[in-house]
């Protein structure tokens, strides 16, 4: 049916069938393309929330393209007649498009062959009047399709909007509606036209693809909001992440502090690496470097709970080797234990001496007058009769201008153990030129800071000053 604003205006010619016909193959063409990258992106086999969104959009523009093609082919080859209405393909979004007129003046209603279909009304039955049309729909639908009709008559304004329909056997479906007053000569409304279709599997695509989006929204913000509560526990009982480390003592043997985390290149959450710097009861100092396994809040409050253990033990007199004892024994009780590895220290300023341990960790490093070494390990872990693992530790004295490196796995990107400590030692003439620790601490960032890196990594410089 033509779509006319006045009575006395000529109907609007179809379109040429050749311009159509290469809209359709322009149509199948990108239909295949967007096929073509779906099963592209499919073969990933991800149900990550973002891949089931976007799976969830190109089965949609595949929808729509599909339904774009039978609506050209439709526009190309006419209406069908009323007595012979037929079913879309299988799978579309939309059905054919049906159409309607409604005569005021006689009060005669007119219907395409889709139109009965899509209401899902017998083809042989008299179609309904504008009266009797609110019959098929829903009762909370009834008042916009009235408000839309009354203003499409009475101000002439157009019509489009959607309601729900209840057709034979319960079935609710979704109508688009699109329509216009038809004027008679001397500007009042003689008729009403208006072009339906069914959009129930389009707004139900519409809406996975929704769900699918808000699905990875909230996951998203549930990482951002994890990663914050991390950051805040890290804030609330573990040293600052960069910068000096002040501490009280200022006397003979002083250390000159600094520090920096170097997170991984793709990191969202918060990891497990760690140092620390304490001045005990008895004025020494315990420095701590090491590591968790795992990621986020879980593995912030791992290590919150470790290193309150680790300080606990040092205040209460216990030597770096039996502090590795105690700490296996005690993540050996949890039911996950996560500590990667570790080394401990304890620094005595009135002897400027050094006692450290280690479990499974780099040693420290020592850099004296432009060189650098890697400090000699203490003896392997022994078995103790009844108190398990006991780890043996080392003592190294300390001269003024000394400066000690403690770092994690992964500070020298691609590189671990005696090749990463080469590289770090290869830095000795630079850090010698180094007035101060955080000066240190910049050198080593400005070399390795720089590159793309996998895991999270902490250094910490103490420098004697006294």
């Amino acid at each position: 049916m033509p779509s006319h604003l006045s009575a006395d205006r000529p109907a609007a010619q179809p379109p040429g069938r050749g311009s159509v016909d290469a809209l359709i193959s322009q149509t199948r063409r990108l239909k295949g393309d967007v096929d073509a990258v779906r099963r592209d992106a499919a073969g990933e086999g991800s149900d990550h929330p973002r891949q089931r969104w976007q799976r969830a959009l190109y089965d949609l523009a595949l929808h729509q393209l599909s339904d774009l093609d039978e609506h050209l082919a439709q526009l190309r080859d006419g209406p069908l007649p009323t007595a012979a209405p037929e079913s879309p393909a299988p799978g579309s979004l939309l059905s054919r498009v049906g159409s309607a007129e409604w005569n005021l003046l006689t009060d005669e209603a007119s219907w395409s062959g889709e139109l009965f279909q899509i209401l899902g009304r017998d083809p042989a039955a008299d179609p309904l009047t504008l009266d009797e049309l609110p019959s098929l729909v829903v009762d909370e639908d009834r008042p916009r399709l009235t408000s839309m009709v009354t203003d499409c008559l009475i101000d002439a304004r157009p019509i489009d909007g959607e309601f729900r329909i209840v057709r034979p056997g319960g079935d609710v479906r979704t109508v688009h509606m699109m329509g216009e007053p038809v004027l008679d000569t001397d500007g009042s409304t003689a008729s009403m036209w208006a072009v339906l279709r069914d959009v129930s599997e389009l707004r139900r695509s519409q809406r996975a693809v929704s769900e699918t989006r808000d699905s990875l929204r909230h996951r998203q913000e549930a990482a951002r909001s994890e990663h914050r509560l991390a950051v805040e526990l890290q804030e609330a009982v573990l040293p600052p992440w960069r910068g000096s480390l002040r501490l009280p003592h200022r006397g003979t043997g002083a250390l000159d502090l600094a520090s920096q985390r170097l997170p991984a290149s793709a990191h969202t959450m918060t990891g497990g690496d760690w140092y620390d710097a304490l001045e005990l009861t008895d004025g020494e100092t315990l420095l701590s470097v090491g590591d968790l396994t795992g990621q986020g809040v879980g593995v912030t409050s791992n290590m919150t709970m470790l290193l309150g253990a680790v300080r606990g033990m040092a205040m209460a007199g216990a030597r770096p080797g039996q502090l590795m004892a105690w700490l296996n024994q005690l993540l050996d009780a949890t039911v996950q234990p996560a500590l990667g590895s570790a080394v401990c220290c304890r620094y005595r300023p009135a002897t400027r001496t050094l006692v450290w341990a280690q479990a499974g960790h780099p040693a420290p490093l020592l850099f004296r007058d432009g060189t650098g070494r890697t400090l000699n390990a203490p003896d392997g872990v022994l078995l103790g009769a009844t108190s398990g693992a006991v780890y043996g530790q080392a003592e190294e004295p300390l001269h003024v201008g000394d400066l000690l490196l403690l770092h994690t796995d992964g500070l020298v990107p691609g590189h671990t153990g005696s090749a990463a400590a080469n590289l770090l030692l290869g830095l000795a003439p630079r850090l010698a030129g180094n007035r101060t620790a955080e000066d240190c601490v910049r050198t080593v960032v400005e070399e390795f800071g720089q590159s793309e890196r996998e895991d999270n990594a902490c250094v910490l410089v103490a420098r004697v000053m006294s």
